[in-house]
């Protein structure tokens, strides 16, 4: 990440230059370079159709509507995230994409059939978090020998709950990566349709539990499948039944790509001076091996622990 950073700062700094207002100094060439990098994003707020006539979103008050295109920038040139594929985010409306402390929902549609929730009341949340631990701490075997750091699911942040009445189901992950000083905070909603499920994820520390959890009500009432995709409209005559019920969302066996921007997301919110050591954490989760900063190269420290 800080070769990414870099690249951009010296993409960007010719620009700034012409205009005459290139900082001396680098923390403020940093700076300048993230103000302006976060002025060409064009937030939208109101009645947002979702692409591929999904559904809509009303963005709710205190968010600002990110769309697709404009994600993808976001998550591919400003993160770095190889897959930048998503139905628009959700940001803060005082936080950026690179704002210390900056959090935001990722949109996203699974086109898996029809999940049935008849097995919603049945489950024992906190056996199922006991099976989820165990194949976390087999995962961390492999990684281990591997020469990754693990990354330890500790529980339940905001246990699951399953409304039937909205059919939706929303939880919380409590989650620590390696030795970093903050866990992360990995939370879930999942609105069940006709044909899929509309994802959005958030990913912060877990100091913000209390501020993301607080909007979940807003955030669930504003989104909403297009007629003839509501839960309602399911015809068992001719829809596809999706392979896992509402135990198989929670375990995360059907969506691993929301888990993979669940993990990119957990850096939103850093210091740009603790961003190399956060990009070294994703290249680890993926099992890619850090490449080897250039000798005397300028940026963050790389032993600067990434807040979680």
């Amino acid at each position: 990440m800080k070769k990414f950073l870099l690249l951009l700062v010296y993409a960007w700094l010719p620009a700034l230059s012409f205009a005459g207002s290139t900082p001396a100094d680098s923390a403020a060439r940093y700076k300048a370079v993230v103000d302006s990098m976060q002025a060409t994003l064009h937030y939208q707020t109101g009645r947002i159709t979702l692409p591929d006539g999904v559904g809509e979103i009303t963005v709710p008050t205190g968010f600002r509507y990110l769309d697709a295109a404009q994600s993808t920038q976001v998550l591919t040139k400003f993160w770095g995230n190889p897959n930048g594929e998503s139905l628009g985010m959700l940001f803060p409306a005082t936080k950026g994409p690179l704002d210390e402390g900056g959090w935001a929902f990722v949109v996203e549609y699974e086109k898996m059939g029809y999940v049935k929730d008849d097995d919603a009341e049945d489950i024992n949340y906190d056996d199922l978090l006991k099976d989820m631990q165990e194949s976390s701490e087999e995962a961390n075997k492999e990684r281990a020998e591997a020469g990754y750091e693990p990354v330890a699911l500790v529980g339940w942040a905001a246990k699951p709950f399953y409304d039937k009445s909205l059919n939706v189901l929303h939880w919380a992950k409590e989650l620590k990566f390696g030795e970093a000083t903050e866990n992360t905070l990995n939370y879930n909603v999942r609105l069940l349709g006709r044909k899929g499920v509309l994802n959005l994820n958030a990913v912060g520390s877990m100091g913000q539990l209390a501020e993301v959890r607080g909007t979940i009500p807003a955030v669930i009432k504003s989104v909403m499948f297009s007629k003839g995709l509501q839960y309602a409209d399911f015809n068992p005559d001719m829809d596809e039944v999706a392979a896992y019920g509402i135990g198989g969302l929670v375990a995360g066996k059907v969506l691993a790509k929301i888990g993979f921007f669940a993990v990119i997301l957990k850096f939103w919110k850093i210091g740009l001076g603790l961003l190399a050591a956060a990009w070294t954490a994703i290249r680890r989760f993926f099992g890619a091996k850090a490449e080897p900063e250039p000798a005397g190269a300028s940026g963050p420290a790389p032993d600067s622990e990434p807040e979680a």
